[in-house]
């Protein structure tokens, strides 16, 4: 009887101690936090690096124009586009016909500077995957180009794009290549 108590009290006291290492390693992986509404926080941590290629490919897409490619990367349901101008595009159908003007009007072409994948848990239990972009992109207006830094915060779900924010601003002379 003596050893059961024994056992079970040295077995609690490595259990205690793994809890306490395992809650240590995971504060020490994370890198950063997501604020809620309500003022919250949630740890971020590096995700799921092959995010990274479905925005990728969803980039190398808008580049060649291939709006076929798009649309089957866009989530089927719920797709989002928050516009620097604070438009908001609504549906796969939206982006395909804005897309369509855009190419026609400003030929856009992107050249990725950086990504960035991370990820958190929202307090419903829901994984939400991100990538963050930054990216030149040059215009092509009235035969002249502008050249306009952007940042691209991308949620990424079952490998398709579920919704995006843009945040840009033109360049200045010395920030170009």
């Amino acid at each position: 009887m003596k050893k059961s108590i024994l056992f079970l009290l040295l077995t609690s006291a490595l259990i205690s101690c793994n809890t306490t290492v395992d809650q240590e390693l995971a504060a020490s992986k994370a890198i950063g936090y997501e604020i809620d509404d309500d003022g919250s926080k949630a740890p971020l941590y590096s995700g799921d690096m092959s995010n990274l290629a479905v925005w990728e490919a969803y980039i190398k897409a808008h580049n060649e124009q291939d709006l076929e490619a798009i649309k089957s990367m866009n989530a089927d349901e719920g797709f989002k586009v928050y516009a620097p101008n604070g438009a908001v595009i609504e549906g796969n159908d939206a982006h395909i016909e804005f897309l369509t003007n855009w190419f026609a009007d400003a030929s856009p072409k992107w050249k990725m500077n950086y990504l960035i994948e991370n990820e958190f848990t929202n307090k419903k239990g829901e994984l939400r995957q991100w990538v963050t972009s930054g990216n030149q992109l040059t215009l092509t207006v009235d035969g002249k180009e502008v050249k306009l830094g952007q940042v691209n915060d991308a949620l990424i779900s079952n490998g398709k794009v579920q919704m995006f924010y843009v945040t840009e601003r033109v360049l200045a002379t010395d920030e170009l290549e």
